[in-house]
């Protein structure tokens, strides 16, 4: 393989570079990568055009520089797998796969062996547990009763848990029963508790029957698969209630809407959509797999103007690229061999459209940025199919075209049965430096804390550049940016500036669903998008955008509401009985030796919201000061209760030896987990930050703690960055960590 010169000038941020040597990159027995990203996007673009079929009469073409261009100039990437696996042993490309799950124990241990096979090879799976009899329902065969589907996923669960995917992908699952199953209650609460379930996300597979009865406040009949027998009714809209109670308690389930899947089925004669991949954007049917790719759209333009013609270039560029990669792979099973090249489905999408907007002057959320949005979207897809309808000339239709959608009189062969797809691109989308998906922002300036409790401040390059030539750039902005995550109410950033740079927490759900919907009407399969919630939202809020979602075409919605997690009802916490004047700064009382307990200590306890369930912080004093602190987590056991519980003891342990109270605040104010609650200044990034406010509302006269900086999201589990919910999926921007794979 020839090195390319180009290998030192391609445009790769700090963190780009970062995540392909981590991620992408060969490496040797030592870890140590052996390869430039360079060398890398030449391995990628000679694998793909090796697969370029010669034309009958006509000497083969080369279309390597050209692929090798489009990904070095970052205006379009594949998905992970491509980039990681094309010219090495592995060779699979793919990014995830559905598997058939039949009423049998033959049929489930198989789908649970294929499934290891393919978390082995770096592909996430999806599943539909809608045929399988429900709990209880009767055995023949044993004379005994079923266990139903949700034991089951519990084993799925487990296997996947157990793989481990060479370092560069985890394991991702989709588990989706119908609405009409009669376990159906029992798996919309199966996620109640964060601790089961772990590799799965979740969602309720919605019919259009359901949705008339939700509208009419009616009961729907539940049907059991074994033998498509009505069991009883149940009322749709406490059904429905149920499933909103649950997302807006923790995200899940989503709701995926099957009859408009199998609307646009192209071919219904090979079978239904039951369910999707991982996130959510590709209906397949069983053992097919989904082969991504999106445009960056932000290097879509010419001056102030979309430059409509590199965009047609790029996305029949990459609709050649994607069907050569169904050449390429090497799939992890046969019958996925054959059915994927029986449909040749692809799906070509986009990233950076929240930067395209910003470079546009244009609003995220406004009318404006809606039809642009679907006006962009309508070309990328024309386009497409019309390189797909020329590959069909070249190379021939795909096999399974006859019966289906597109086998009408006089309408021309097409190459690929779906062209298009609105996936997340997470940790591509930091290797272009780009925005994700058709996502807004998620943060104009973060916190990272990285070891040593050092801060950094990260400032999207948009907004700095704006702000450098605008002359209004300062560290200290920046760091009152990152405090507040957005800059709406920053008087210091100019109006304009103002009402371009857009946060996903600063655009109402409402226009969440409508930037969806925009795409999802041009968009052959779906669109992975996260509808985002401020804490305080509630129920109906998450309705209004379930039924939203529906009227307005969109396929399935995933919402999630900052900090949502194992929420309780909150019960006010005790006050000190003391007025203010009498309480003394607890920094000024100081001990000379570590101080004896006293059979009796005065004190409060403070309830905490955090990502982990309610944090009771109860902090005692005696005549010196502070003395102990305790902490009791609302749900007992597990990790998080036990640090917690080293966290006091220690804590108390200093105290008492004369070390300030502000002391302990300092070394845990701050620090970061993966799973935040709250937003603003109520949030709580860790117990660890909870316990050192909890102090801090202590010390204070007034109860109430000073803001401090902190990130957008959680911290990631790898790196310690930022996470952010978006594209169905929890993502990482500094080392490219998905929790989706």
């Amino acid at each position: 393989m020839s090195k390319s010169p180009a290998a030192q000038i391609l445009p790769l941020s700090k963190n780009a570079l970062t995540v392909l040597a981590k991620r992408y990159l060969k490496r040797n027995s030592k870890g140590e990568p052996t390869e430039t990203p360079a060398d890398m996007f030449r391995r990628v673009a000679e694998t793909i055009d090796a697969a370029e079929p010669a034309v009958k009469g006509k000497k083969k073409k080369s279309f390597a520089d050209q692929y090798y261009r489009m990904m070095t100039d970052l205006d379009f990437l594949p998905n992970s797998p491509t980039l990681m696996n094309a010219g090495r042993e592995l060779g699979q490309l793919s990014a995830c796969f559905v598997l058939p799950v039949e009423d049998s124990m033959e049929s489930i241990f198989e789908a649970i062996k294929n499934t290891a096979l393919i978390h082995k090879s770096g592909g996430g799976t999806g599943f539909s547990f809608s045929r399988i009899r429900p709990a209880n329902d009767e055995v023949r065969s044993t004379s005994g009763v079923s266990s139903g589907p949700l034991s089951f996923m519990r084993v799925f669960d487990t296997a996947t848990e157990t793989i481990k995917q060479g370092g560069t992908r985890r394991g991702a699952n989709m588990g989706i029963m119908r609405v009409d199953h009669p376990d159906i209650m029992d798996f919309i609460m199966s996620k109640r508790d964060q601790t089961v379930l772990t590799n799965f996300n979740i969602s309720v597979g919605i019919t259009e029957a359901f949705m008339i009865a939700v509208e009419k406040d009616q009961d729907y009949d539940i049907i059991n698969p074994r033998d498509g027998k009505v069991l009883k009714k149940l009322s749709a809209r406490k059904v429905f209630d149920k499933i909103i109670d649950m997302a807006w308690s923790n995200g899940e389930p989503g709701i995926i809407f099957l009859d408009r899947l199998n609307r646009d089925n192209p071919t219904p004669h090979i079978g239904e959509f039951e369910t999707t991949n991982p996130c959510g954007e590709q209906p397949l049917l069983p053992y097919e797999s989904c082969n991504l790719g999106s445009i960056n759209l932000a290097h879509m333009l010419k001056g102030n103007e979309i430059d409509w013609d590199k965009l047609a270039q790029t996305t029949a560029l990459g609709t050649r690229f994607l069907d050569n990669v169904i050449e390429a792979n090497k799939y992890p099973l046969p019958e996925i061999d054959e059915m994927t090249r029986a449909n040749r489905k692809i799906g070509l999408g986009v990233m950076g459209w929240a930067d395209m907007l910003i470079l546009l002057g244009i609003p995220y959320n406004s009318p404006e940025a809606i039809a642009l949005g679907e006006k962009v979207m309508g070309f990328i897809n024309d386009k497409a199919h019309e390189e797909s309808i020329i590959l069909a000339q070249e190379r021939g239709a795909f096999p399974n075209f006859k019966g289906s959608t597109y086998d009408k009189p006089e309408a021309p062969e097409i190459r690929n049965a779906t062209c298009t797809t609105i996936a997340p691109t997470g940790t591509i989308s930091i290797i272009a430096n780009s925005s994700s998906g058709v996502e807004p922002l998620f943060a104009v300036s973060y916190i990272r804390q990285v070891l040593d409790n050092d801060i950094l401040i990260e400032v999207h390059p948009l907004f700095e550049k704006i702000a450098r030539e605008r002359g209004f750039y300062s560290e200290e902005l920046m760091k009152k940016i990152a405090e507040h995550g957005t800059v709406a109410d920053i008087p210091e950033v100019p109006e304009d500036i103002r009402r371009i740079f857009v946060t996903s927490h600063d655009i109402t759900p409402k226009d969440h669903v409508l930037m969806q919907a925009a795409f999802q009407r041009h968009t052959d399969n779906a669109v992975s998008k996260t509808v985002n919630f401020t804490s305080d939202a509630t129920r109906e809020d998450v309705a209004m955008v379930y039924q939203l979602a529906y009227q307005e075409g969109c396929k399935g919605v995933t919402i999630y509401r900052d900090g949502s997690r194992d929420m309780q009802v909150l019960s006010v916490s005790k006050k000190n009985e003391e007025k203010p004047e009498d309480i003394v700064p607890m920094e000024t009382k100081k001990a000379s030796r570590k101080r004896d307990r006293p059979r009796a200590l005065r004190g409060e306890t403070f309830q905490m919201t955090t990502g982990c369930g309610p944090l009771y912080v109860t902090i005692n004093e005696d005549e010196n000061g502070a003395f102990e602190l305790f902490t009791t987590m609302g749900k007992a056991g597990g990790c998080a209760a036990s640090q917690c519980e080293a966290i006091g003891r220690l804590v108390s342990l200093a105290w008492r030896s004369g070390v300030q109270a502000r002391q302990a605040v300092k070394q845990l104010i701050g620090i970061t987990c993966h799973k935040p609650a709250g937003y603003g200044e109520n949030r709580i990034t860790s117990c660890a930050d909870a316990v050192a406010k909890a102090i801090e509302m202590h010390m204070l006269p007034d109860g109430t703690a000073p803001t401090k900086f902190v990130g957008n999201g959680g911290a990631c589990p790898e790196c310690g960055g930022p996470v952010e919910h978006e594209g169905g999926c929890c993502v990482c921007h500094s080392c490219g960590y998905s929790e989706c794979a």
